[in-house]
């Protein structure tokens, strides 16, 4: 879809369209002949566009919720874009700061974070590189009625000039992290590199940076505060936060419910950040339960925060599984009950799991050194995919009916953890 295209949904016509394909069967087996009934009444590029927009409006509802039945995307747009609750969230901070600046915001995208900062009142100019996505984000700012507070310009942010007597109090920056090729890892090849962005944040008295979750602790610059984010459990975001917009600790962790996470209203999050009295957690031996932290714990390197509030500490240094004879409800970490600690070999576990009549199996590993999907089918529950009585673990809490085997090592030896979901 190219912009012209894009307008043409944007008219009175465009709208009739997306109105009356909306609720339409836009499955695969049932495209082509929706897109052949439009198509008798409008023009076939016009029912090319709304097609493409209205399906990827249903795969944004994971991240927008119903607000996305209003919105508008590119495939990659939604794909790098930020969550609605997250966005809502960050622009929190900014909505702090003294309202006599504006926000200049560095490759805008779709538009997320930019609507949500304008929701809390924030005045932001953007600029965007893409043309087509510029469009969009400027469609997302009149649908959200927040077109006066915010603004979207087709240009390069870097360009932009931040010297003394700059309009601009706060830089937010999303720099890409995609190539054709794939993912970015590397904060020198985001585009535009992280140092640039960086050197323009240093350039005004506050600024946040969104950057990848596996950003290395020693690419966080001096002063600044690094904040990882996960959603439902899972990790989805890093951002920076500099000058006026950064707290009084060096990293946080932030833990965002998943329904919360997908539209524009500031969820209830847990918050976990350094305590600077704390030491290395203690390495003892199984306790009674065992507590799998969340991945934004484990990226903020605040495992032994958790340990500390379990009561308990790690039976390996290297490995981030928290073993406690107390059973603690904490947001941060997933807690199982422990029933048996074997030395792992797969002729033995599965005599084991046998002779319990487990129904449901969920492997989970960390430090270990195994293809789950093949451990499955020799322990004779099946692979995932094929649903048999097998399920893929990276946190949350197992299900009652569930037998939770933890794959981990003490020391140099493997070991196989059964346990069930506590509480």
């Amino acid at each position: 879809m190219d912009t012209e295209a894009f307008r043409d949904l944007l008219t009175p016509l465009g709208r009739e369209l997306l109105a009356e394909a909306d609720g339409a069967d836009l499955s695969e087996a049932a495209l082509l002949a929706t897109a052949t009934r439009l198509r008798g009444r409008f023009p076939a590029e016009l029912v090319n566009a709304a097609l493409t927009q209205l399906r990827l409006r249903d795969r944004a509802r994971a991240k927008f919720g119903d607000d996305a039945s209003r919105m508008f995307f590119t495939p990659a747009g939604l794909e790098q874009s930020t969550r609605a609750g997250v966005a809502s969230y960050r622009a929190q901070r900014f909505a702090g700061l003294p309202k006599i600046h504006r926000t200049l915001e560095v490759g805008c995208g779709i538009g997320a974070d930019l609507i949500a900062r304008a929701r809390a009142g924030v005045p932001t100019e953007a600029l965007e590189l893409d043309p087509l996505t510029a469009e969009v984000a400027r469609a997302n700012l009149t649908a959200f009625a927040v077109d006066d507070l915010a603004s979207v310009h087709e240009g390069d942010g870097t360009a932009v000039p931040l010297d003394d007597g700059t309009e601009f109090g706060s830089v937010f920056a999303d720099p890409g992290r995609r190539t054709a090729r794939g993912r970015v890892f590397d904060p020198r090849a985001y585009e535009p590199p992280l140092d640039v962005v960086l050197e323009m944040a240093r350039s005004v008295p506050a600024a946040c940076v969104k950057v990848a979750p596996g950003i290395p602790h020693e690419a966080v610059p001096d002063g600044a505060e690094a904040e990882w984010i996960s959603v439902g459990g899972d990790v989805k975001e890093a951002a920076l936060w500099l000058g006026g917009l950064a707290g009084t600790v060096r990293r946080r962790a932030t833990l965002v419910p998943a329904a919360e996470g997908s539209a524009f209203r500031v969820p209830d999050v847990h918050t976990l950040v350094p305590d600077e009295g704390l030491g290395e957690p203690e390495i003892r031996t199984w306790g009674r339960y065992l507590y799998e932290p969340d991945g934004a714990v484990i990226r903020a390197h605040l495992v032994a925060e958790v340990a500390a509030l379990a009561g308990g500490g790690l039976v390996d240094p290297r490995i981030a599984y928290i073993t406690s004879d107390s059973l603690v409800e904490t947001p941060f970490a997933a807690s199982y009950e422990i029933e048996d600690v074997l030395p792992f070999a797969v002729k033995r576990l599965k005599a084991e799991l046998r002779r319990r009549g487990t129904g449901i199996l969920t492997i989970k590993k960390r430090g270990f050194a195994a293809d789950v999907d093949r451990l499955r089918r020799d322990l004779g529950f099946g692979s995932a995919k094929a649903g048999k009585g097998a399920k893929a673990g990276k946190g949350g809490k197992a299900g009652k009916d569930e037998t939770v085997v933890v794959l981990t090592r003490v020391g140099d030896d493997p070991v196989a953890v059964l346990a069930r979901a506590a509480g």
